[in-house]
């Protein structure tokens, strides 16, 4: 005979029912309430580039959710659609290969994954510099080359796979590290991907974007010759040096492959050709995923 609580009418099975329905609708609504996230490449080296993508579970979601590594370091978050928000987390030969943990916390439950850095080599290099191109470079030169790389702007003109800017053969590789004057440069790693090229063979961008650094040898730029630097957006800028010529001027939009200057031996160089750095929210990355497949 069944029993009844109160005066409701209803069973003791009808209210446990009742119940274990109810917590099963919580749970799957806080598992709903979490974010969907992606990890693009799924097995990083040291110089990738890792794409964090954030699918937000809430309808109509405009907060970027906010995306920590290793409990220390924030990365701006950008929208791509309708819920959909990437992140992009640069690494470097300087990063301690291993276990990452990546953080995203924001109006739904907070989501941590680990992600394995893979160890990578990278070849030495022996450069012999004249006296003279041993202490080049001005404050100034500095002080512009370290505010351009550290922009941010929430605009993306980058679309799809990146141009090779020089026809030219690679001659030095992202990361390889170096002996001056047969010294080892502690802490220094190739900061991009030299072209070699004959002085006038064409430079063109990489990537559309705006000119935000044009820097003359005959105003200061002793170090990096001439120079143009590239605001692609969110967080994403190219800088090419040693320039022979400058076809661009600061403010310009250009499209990627347009041609913008020509290769030359500006700055300490010891022959003629174009060094393409790639940085990410300030830290220089290897430019080749981004040439041979892009962050679509």
């Amino acid at each position: 005979m069944a029993k009844y609580l109160g005066s409701g009418g209803l069973s003791r099975r009808t209210v446990l029912v009742g119940l274990f329905a109810s917590t099963i609708s919580l749970v799957w609504a806080r598992r709903a309430a979490a974010y969907d996230v992606g990890i693009v490449p799924a097995d990083p080296q040291l110089g990738d580039t890792i794409a964090v993508i954030v699918q937000a579970n809430q309808p109509g979601s405009t907060t970027p959710p906010v995306v920590t590594v290793n409990g220390r370091t924030q990365y701006p978050t950008f929208a791509l659609s309708s819920n959909r928000f990437r992140a992009l987390i640069p690494t470097s030969p300087l990063d301690p290969p291993g276990r990452m943990v990546i953080q995203v916390t924001g109006s739904e439950d907070t989501r941590n994954l680990a992600v394995g850095l893979r160890n990578r080599n990278f070849p030495t290099q022996r450069i012999t510099l004249s006296p003279g191109q041993s202490s080049l470079g001005t404050q100034y030169e500095f002080d512009r080359v370290a505010a351009f790389k550290q922009l941010v702007t929430p605009e993306r003109h980058w679309q799809g796979p990146m141009v090779r800017p020089s026809p030219g053969q690679v001659s030095t590789v992202y990361g390889a590290r170096r002996y001056y004057n047969g010294v080892f440069a502690q802490d220094y790693f190739h900061r991009g991907v030299d072209y070699a090229a004959p002085t006038g063979a064409p430079v063109m961008a990489p990537a559309a974007g705006r000119i935000a650094l044009v820097g003359l040898v005959d105003q200061g730029f002793e170090l990096h010759g001439n120079t143009i630097g590239i605001d692609h957006g969110q967080g994403v800028v190219s800088i090419l040096i040693h320039l022979s010529r400058i076809e661009v001027s600061e403010g310009d939009f250009v499209q990627a492959g347009q041609r913008i200057g020509a290769v030359g031996s500006t700055g300490a160089s010891t022959g003629p050709h174009l060094h393409w750095g790639l940085y990410v929210n300030g830290i220089s990355v290897d430019p080749v995923p981004w040439r041979d497949r892009g962050f679509e």
